[in-house]
């Protein structure tokens, strides 16, 4: 019988823990604020970005979102950066990604003040990662990782097979995972034997970005699985890189699209922006 590992739950839980220690800072004096910046009106972008507004109004965190044309210049992207990173009363900045095709995404991730890259894509907070001493987590790896604790989910000497290798999710995710004390296995594009692979996984992470990729052939009984994906079936409706109704039944633990991980990457963003308040207020646990 398998059990579904809700992200609206925990990401509540997480998100009311976040909310009591704001009130605890704004007695200090202490006023968390995440800048959010959107060039052009991509949809899908409109809706993360209103998302993070309505979970900073919840936790009590200041927001502030600045909008720019899709036609904006590097300059002037650059510049909006820049004047946040001076800014003492920011303690986190956010660019919405993607970003319109004629402009630089690295540049701009790299302008970013590490200390107020709640993201964590600036290389050195990469860097904290891959040694294991960090501030920041990426959002995305560090809500599984809260999901799996939630659930009392050991890691340790469990075999967890990862599809995708983006920066974003695939890489950290490994990261996470091998300071649990897991054996790691990335798998991508150019993997052989993928089915064969993952079918000996204890935990599954598709992150991969193709709907319904992972299939009940492609797991073993009693494995925990965990969707990143966020994909359009044929019908329009929103589904996971899991095809969920067939692998539920051999699954011990599974997360749902929509539902699961994505109310966890916000809620997650909302623990990094509080984190950078305090540190740049010294106040760092």
């Amino acid at each position: 019988m398998y059990k579904i590992i809700s992200g609206k739950e925990i990401s509540l839980a997480v998100k009311e823990r976040v909310a009591a220690q704001v009130s605890e800072m704004k007695k200090d004096g202490i006023e968390p604020c995440l800048a959010v910046i959107l060039v052009g009106d991509d949809p899908a972008s409109r809706v993360y970005v209103n998302n993070k507004k309505k979970a900073c109004e919840f936790c009590g965190i200041r927001s502030l979102e600045y909008l720019l044309p899709g036609d904006a210049s590097q300059e002037e992207l650059n510049s909006l950066v820049e004047k946040l990173n001076n800014d003492e009363s920011v303690n986190g900045i956010l660019c919405q990604l993607p970003l319109p095709k004629h402009l630089n995404e690295k540049e701009v991730l790299n302008l970013i003040k590490p200390e107020k890259d709640v993201d964590a894509f600036h290389p050195e907070n990469v860097g904290h990662i891959m040694i294991g001493d960090y501030s920041f987590l990426p959002c995305t790896p560090a809500g599984i990782m809260e999901m799996l604790k939630y659930e009392n989910i050991s890691l340790d000497g469990k075999h967890c097979v990862i599809i995708g290798r983006s920066n974003i999710v695939g890489k950290p995710m490994a990261m996470l995972m091998l300071k649990e004390n897991a054996t790691v296995t990335v798998c991508h594009s150019h993997t052989k034997n993928l089915k064969e692979i993952v079918s000996q996984a204890d935990v599954i992470v598709a992150a991969v970005g193709r709907a319904k990729f992972v299939t009940a052939d492609m797991v073993k009984d009693g494995a925990i699985i965990i969707d990143v994906g966020i994909n359009r079936n044929e019908d329009g409706k929103l589904c996971g890189d899991v095809d969920f109704e067939a692998c539920k039944e051999k699954a011990s633990y599974i997360t749902p699209v929509p539902g699961g991980v994505g109310p966890m990457t916000i809620a997650t963003l909302m623990q990094n922006t509080i984190t950078a308040a305090k540190n740049q207020k010294g106040r760092s646990k």
